[in-house]
């Protein structure tokens, strides 16, 4: 079933994004891609929506579909094949009218790291009550260019008078916008492993690459926190203080996720693909010669530039499954980019995709991140579910949208928490290789999320 032809059509642009969003904070199915903060290259569009026409989801193996009001139905074919039927439903009958735009109707959602291990045939825990994956179908959505300081309503035809009325409405409404829910912390922050815990972990992944098992893991460990009240005023709060390209807000029956990522997993335009891993995290200093200096020592550490080097190796390869031959590049090798609280080493790696294949093809290849799982990447990933204390659920995952004109953007969910049922949870972790020391890995995996812990303690009295 196709849909009207669509139209796009301007609207003030939004000086506060978040008071836009806030009346559908709450509202199950909203989500909001925000670009909080404008970098070269990334960061430019935010995209708010809600009301999907269609609702997907995975729970523990299972692919779930709901269309508008209609019950839930089991599907019978993967999450790939029944996504890749939602955009082709989607199909534009006429020219787009907005092309240089990143959506003009789609999916937006996420890929649960979980995801991967069930796609590989791995076991997850079953009690999880976070699908694996889930994705809503939109036809219509306020996009927001941070650069040109411009906003549009995009939504097919016949719906488009009633769509732009309602989010010229949520814009005016911002500007009185009310006050948001308290937040409350129940207690301290706590870990799932004790600092031996995690050098025990840390031993054996030593272990598995003294053998030839593998030549670097991405081990990590989670936190959690009771909380009570809105999880929406904690993502306003921590947004403020650690704007991200790729962060995002998702509410979902479930639960919801405040997303603070840095990186992008993959994005395809124009049969383009282009990914930046992250590998190499300092601390920023507390004032401008300190914070110089670790920026210097970082761009030195012969130790993050191999730990970086290794994940570019094995994306080039990912990327090369699904690219046209001889395309793939590396167009920036460990780079210094600074964000709110840390520095990082970032490279580029870019290729162009095989003729007859699409983004979800090209996902499917690179998902999940080799950054945050380590090298090779089976291998790795089984380590991984070996030794961290719990599944990972979403962190780790991916969060973006795929375009129906075959444009895509999905970060990778690191800084990222999860809501639900009264408890937050949140990961750190870092890359292992053959020189790293426990105690430097323990401290990066702690610096990844300092601000997280220092405002957790402060909104639950402790700081």
């Amino acid at each position: 079933m196709t849909i009207s032809p669509p139209l796009c059509v301007d609207v003030a642009y939004p000086d506060d994004l978040a008071a836009v969003f806030a009346g559908l904070a709450e509202t199950s199915w909203s989500q909001w891609l925000d670009s909080s903060t404008l970098t070269p290259g990334q960061g430019r569009y935010s995209i708010l929506v809600t009301e999907p026409r269609r609702r997907i989801w995975q729970l523990h193996g299972q692919v779930w579909v709901a269309d508008e009001k209609r019950e839930a139905q089991a599907a019978t074919i993967s999450l790939w094949e029944v996504l890749r039927e939602a955009l082709d439903g989607l199909a534009l009958d006429a020219e787009c009218p907005c092309p240089d735009l990143p959506f003009s109707g789609g999916v937006l959602g996420y890929l649960g790291y979980d995801f991967a291990l069930s796609e590989r045939g791995m076991d997850i825990a079953d009690e999880s009550l976070w699908p694996e994956a889930a994705f809503g179908v939109y036809d219509s959505a306020l996009i927001v260019d941070h650069l040109l300081q411009r906003a549009w309503v995009f939504a097919p035809a016949k719906q488009m008078a009633g769509v732009r009325k309602q989010w010229e409405l949520r814009l005016s409404a911002a500007e009185a916008a009310a006050p948001v829910p308290d937040f409350r912390v129940r207690g301290p922050v706590q870990t799932l492993w004790s600092a031996a815990q995690y050098a025990a972990a840390f031993q054996r992944v030593e272990a598995y690459i003294r053998a030839g098992d593998c030549y670097q893991i991405n081990l990590a460990q989670p936190f959690t926190a009771v909380y009570s009240g809105s999880s929406w005023h904690l993502y306003r709060h921590l947004r403020a203080m650690n704007p991200a390209a790729f962060s995002a807000y998702l509410h979902f029956p479930w639960g919801s996720v405040l997303s603070f990522s840095p990186e992008r997993l993959l994005q395809v335009q124009h049969g383009h693909m282009q990914v930046r891993p992250i590998k190499g995290t300092w601390p920023r200093g507390t004032d401008v010669l300190q914070d110089a200096q670790f920026a210097a020592e970082l761009l030195g550490s012969a130790k993050d530039r191999a730990e970086n080097v290794m994940i570019v190796d094995l994306l080039r390869n990912d990327l090369g499954k699904v690219a046209e031959i001889g395309s793939v590049r590396v167009t920036q090798l460990c780079s210094l980019e600074s964000n709110a609280q840390v520095h990082h080493l970032v490279s580029v790696v870019e290729a162009q995709l095989l003729t007859g294949l699409d983004p979800l093809q090209a996902l499917a290849a690179c998902f999940p991140g080799g950054s945050i799982t380590g090298a090779p990447k089976r291998r790795a990933m089984e380590i991984i579910a070996e030794l961290e204390p719990a599944t990972r659920g979403l962190y780790c995952g991916s969060i973006g949208y795929i375009d129906r004109t075959g444009k895509m953007d999905m970060n990778i969910a690191i800084r990222t928490m999860t809501t639900s049922q009264g408890e937050l949870r949140f990961w750190a972790g870092g890359g292992i290789v053959a020189d790293s020391r426990v105690d430097a890995e323990y401290q990066e995996s702690l610096d990844k999320v300092a601000l997280f812990l220092r405002e957790l303690a402060a909104l639950a009295g402790l700081a």
